[in-house]
């Protein structure tokens, strides 16, 4: 900020607007033209900080709804419109707040029944899957989301949600108004940040450059399954487990990478933090050639389809022969893209 010769502090944008306007004068500017040029510069520079503003908030937090849409495309939330569809009012107990369980807390936020209705193809989908940033994620079923005002909170007692409390998408239910509502879903399925709505489980795809796989394209590579615990964070069993699927390498290749010039692969899945470009899920071309790294699309006795549950249709796994550097990195869930660096 800078002090004007008007007596007020004024922003630089405004003080060099108004000295441009000045050097062109060759006479002295009467008060009456220096008000009109302070209210000019004003409204410049507040046009300018609206603009920035809403730039801002469009990329400050986005919810990106996917899966069996009304439109079949991927339907993209930003901050302000979220703020426009946050109409309902909870008052709840946390089920997160350990310092006090009976605290009852104004939830303001989007009822999930409300995207529903404007977002999904309803005949396709028995259940809705909850995707956030840290690739945590819950399942719930289409019958009590419309029966339940269960909400994607915004707002807590009139404030935005800060990060260690949730925010700034919280998924909420109402136990204080519903409390048989607990028994169905615990205090496990209020999930934090939320970056992903999915209807149903979305078709199997995966993007290699140009190139996009389908699941009738990965079944026409070689097949294989591992049996052994698997590292997936949540919703899976705790013993072992069969998957089924096929190698990366035989995917890279099926997408004519040539291996022999990549010196790693880039794994990305749907969560944030998949797609963090500081901290990659990067594997080394030597792993990819020596070990079963696999996309798994099916699991179970039955090699059953992958659910949005589990974080299918496509899941990225690890043999027990893979180098311990390597299956110890995060097992990756929704699994969109390959990237191969060279």
């Amino acid at each position: 900020m800078v002090k004007s010769r008007f007596g007020k502090n004024l922003p630089l944008g405004i003080l060099v607007s108004m000295i441009a306007y000045l050097g062109g004068c060759t006479e002295t500017p009467t008060n009456a033209q220096l008000e009109v040029w302070r209210k000019e510069a004003i409204a410049r520079n507040a046009k300018i900080v609206a603009e920035e503003t809403k730039k801002k908030q469009q990329n400050e937090w986005n919810l990106f709804i996917q899966g069996h849409t009304a439109t079949g495309q991927t339907e993209t939330l930003n901050w302000s419109q979220l703020q426009d569809l946050a109409t309902e009012n909870i008052k709840t107990i946390d089920g997160n707040n350990i310092i006090d369980p009976t605290e009852v807390f104004d939830f303001t936020g989007i009822p999930a029944k409300s995207l529903i209705k404007k977002f999904a193809n309803q005949r396709e989908i028995t259940e809705i899957t909850f995707v956030c940033y840290d690739a945590y994620r819950v399942t719930i079923n289409v019958e009590d989301l419309l029966k339940y005002p269960i909400i994607l909170a915004i707002a807590k007692d009139g404030q935005p949600i800060p990060r260690q409390q949730g925010g700034p998408i919280y998924l909420i239910f109402p136990y204080s108004q519903y409390p048989d509502l607990r028994t169905k879903y615990d205090d496990e399925m209020w999930a934090f940040y939320v970056t992903h709505v999915i209807f149903g489980t979305e078709k199997a795809k995966i993007s290699i450059g140009k190139r996009e796989l389908n699941l009738a394209d990965l079944d026409q590579l070689p097949q294989v399954n591992l049996t052994q615990n698997v590292g997936y964070r949540v919703w899976w069993p705790s013993d072992q487990v069969k998957l089924y699927g096929v190698r990366l390498r035989d995917v890279l290749r099926l997408a004519n990478v040539n291996l022999n010039t990549m010196n790693s692969v880039v794994v990305r899945g749907k969560p944030a933090v998949h797609r963090r470009i500081t901290q990659p899920i990067e594997l080394a071309t030597e792993d990819i050639l020596k070990c079963d790294i696999l996309l798994a699309t099916r699991w179970g006795e039955e090699k059953q389809l992958i659910p949005a549950k589990m974080g299918g249709p496509i899941t990225l796994a690890f043999g027990d022969d893979c180098p311990n550097t390597t299956k110890n990195q995060r097992w990756v869930t929704f699994v969109e893209e390959l990237i191969p660096q060279l």
